[in-house]
């Protein structure tokens, strides 16, 4: 575990992003197309503690970023070169394009500073998205990775993030995957190789520090 001042320096708020991943209605809302993430984001308290990040970094300055996961009715320009893009078709709950599905779900908040970055292919919210070139012109060092899934979408994101050279953060409390004893051992086994793990308790209180004269 890093010590607060690691983790504190880490966290300039100028210099980081917070990154919410797929934390919409359809996918952890009550009617989402995956009830078993859904259930296990919520029971878990990873949707609350992704809530909270949120509105600390509304409060210090911290950019948020959305990441959405959607697909056109039509279907023009997804994958269907993996079981999970062809099983996805199927669901009875679909991410359409303006619907109530791709909407970010409550608790978590949507500040006018925002920013949503809305994915039609792929599995990563970076890798083939406007992310990278968004987080160099915020002039980010570090990015917060949050949401679901701990089996798919969050590796991605931490992946292609460290490949880009942008130092990861991951709350380990604040993403979320099934069955629910994975997510801890994608933690232990991988995400940690690559990416400095916390609580989110420990990200807010590093985002709350007071900071000395001149820095963000």
């Amino acid at each position: 575990m890093p010590s607060c001042e690691q983790l504190s320096e880490l966290l300039d708020p100028a210099a980081t992003v917070l990154l919410t991943v797929e934390c919409q209605q359809g996918v952890v809302g009550p009617d989402s197309a995956l009830p078993e993430l859904a259930e296990e984001v919520r029971s878990s308290g990873a949707l609350t503690q992704v809530a909270r990040l949120v509105a600390a970094a509304h409060e210090t300055g911290v950019q948020v970023i959305h990441a959405i996961a959607e697909r056109r009715p039509d279907g023009r320009g997804a994958n269907r070169n993996a079981r999970l893009f062809r099983a996805a078709e199927r669901l009875p709950v679909q991410q359409l394009t303006g619907s109530t599905a791709v909407r970010v779900a409550p608790p978590v908040e949507v500040a006018d500073e925002d920013l949503v970055v809305r994915r039609l292919h792929g599995l990563s919210p970076i890798q083939g998205t406007e992310a990278d070139a968004l987080l160099r012109n915020l002039g980010c060092r570090t990015l917060i990775v949050t949401g679901v899934s701990a089996n798919v979408a969050i590796p991605n994101a931490v992946f292609d993030a460290v490949n880009r050279g942008y130092t990861v953060v991951v709350p380990r409390d604040a993403i979320a995957g099934v069955p629910s004893d994975y997510t801890p051992a994608m933690i232990r086994n991988t995400l940690a190789l690559v990416a400095t793990v916390a609580t989110a308790d420990e990200v807010l209180a590093c985002l709350r520090r007071p900071r000395h004269a001149g820095r963000g």
